[in-house]
């Protein structure tokens, strides 16, 4: 991600976002609303040896309604990855 687009998202997505999801996707429906599309990033959480961790694929799409931007309603789709 280029440093002048990295740092629009980083204004517009809520703080600290970005540290643990990757931004994949984003369009507009058409009725206007402004979907933005995020994968969680494969960190390992602190205190765990990522050798015994073992992923499981994703769990279905969240969606979070987040403010407006510019008169359109906003909405974040976030995948998580499953650990075991």
């Amino acid at each position: 991600m280029s440093s002048a687009y990295e740092t629009l998202v980083r204004l517009i997505l809520p703080e600290g976002l970005l540290d643990y999801f990757e931004l994949t996707d984003v369009h507009s429906s058409e009725k206007g609303q402004l979907n933005i599309y995020l994968e969680e990033k494969n960190l390992v959480p602190s205190g765990y040896d990522k050798s015994q961790l073992e992923s499981k694929g994703f769990l279905p799409e969240t969606a979070i309604q987040d403010f407006p931007i510019r008169g359109h309603k906003v909405a974040l789709w976030l995948m998580f990855e499953f650990l075991v």
